[in-house]
C-alpha cells in the first residue's frame, strides 16, 4: 500500500468506528482519537519523559494533553509555528512564565501565550512528540503528508539541537497502529529517506519502545525541495546552502 492509502483506511475506520475526537473530519489531518488522555498519561510514565526538560511537541488536537502534562511537570515545550511560515519558526512555552498552563498549549491561544523564536533559540531538545496518522510497532511512521514534522525535525538536526540519541515519541489510538492487535493496515509501509522514526509508540492501552532499525534524517534533504517549497518557509531559505555559502 501507498502512504494515502494507509492514511486514507485509517481516518475511515477512526470515523467509522466512533473513536474520532474533535475537530471533523479525521481526514487530512492527524486525527484526535478517544483515548488521548490516556495515551498522555501512560508516555508520562516512560523514563525518556522523566528525563526530559525540553519537550519539542507536534501542536494538533490529539497531542494537547501530552504538551499540557509537559507543563505541568515543569517542562518547557517548542511548538512549531503552522506551516514554518516564520523564520522565528517555534513558540517557546515556558511553565515558570504562564499563567494558565491548561489554555496555554492550545493551537488557538499559543501565540498568546508564546515567545516567538527561531531554532537556534530552542537549544537541545530531550524529547520530540510527533502525532501521527499511522506508525507501525517498529517505528515507521506516516503523517498527514506535507511533510512539516521532519522539516521540524531537520532543521533542529542540522542545528545540532536533536541527535540519533534524541529519543522520538507519537502517541496513537491502537487503529493506528499498523499489524497491531485492532491495527486496520497489517501491509507494508513505505518508509522514506527523510522520514521521521518513532523510538516509542504509545497508544490508551500499551507503550511499545520500537526499537526502530529505521535511520534517522541527518538534516534537510534539500534535494528533495523545490524552490517553491523553500520560498514558502523562511527558516529554510534563511538555511538554504547556496544562501550560506554566498553563491
Amino acid at each position: 500500500m501507498d502512504k494515502q492509502a494507509v492514511r486514507e483506511r485509517v481516518w475511515d475506520a477512526l470515523e467509522e468506528r466512533g473513536v474520532a475526537r474533535f475537530p471533523f473530519p479525521p481526514h487530512d489531518r492527524i486525527p484526535n482519537f478517544e483515548g488521548a488522555d490516556a495515551a498522555a498519561e501512560r508516555l508520562t510514565g516512560t523514563p525518556v519523559w522523566n528525563a526530559a526538560e525540553t519537550v519539542k511537541a507536534n501542536p494538533d488536537a490529539p497531542q494537547l494533553p501530552v504538551r499540557r502534562a509537559a507543563l505541568r511537570a515543569g517542562k518547557t515545550v517548542y511548538m512549531a509555528v503552522p506551516r514554518l511560515r516564520d523564520e522565528r519558526c517555534f513558540y517557546e512555552l515556558d511553565p515558570a512564565e504562564l499563567d494558565d498552563v491548561e489554555a496555554a498549549p492550545a493551537v488557538s491561544n499559543v501565540a498568546d501565550h508564546a515567545r516567538q523564536v527561531g531554532p537556534e533559540a530552542v537549544g537541545t531538545v530531550d524529547l520530540v512528540v510527533s502525532g501521527s496518522v499511522t506508525v507501525t510497532e517498529d517505528g515507521a511512521r506516516i503523517g498527514k503528508g506535507e511533510g512539516y514534522s521532519d522539516l521540524e525535525y531537520a532543521v533542529l538536526r542540522e542545528l545540532g539541537l536533536v541527535d540519533d540519541d534524541t529519543p522520538v515519541a507519537t502517541t496513537v489510538h491502537e487503529l493506528q497502529v499498523v499489524g497491531g492487535p485492532e491495527g486496520v493496515v497489517d501491509a507494508a509501509v513505505p518508509v522514506d529517506d527523510h522520514d521521521v522514526p518513532m523510538d516509542w509508540v504509545v497508544t490508551p492501552g500499551r507503550t511499545v519502545e520500537t526499537e526502530t532499525p529505521h535511520p534517522r534524517p541527518t538534516g534537510v534533504d534539500w534535494d528533495a525541495l523545490s524552490d517553491d517549497r523553500v520560498a514558502e518557509m523562511p527558516v529554510l531559505a534563511a538555511r538554504r546552502p547556496d544562501r550560506r555559502d554566498g553563491e
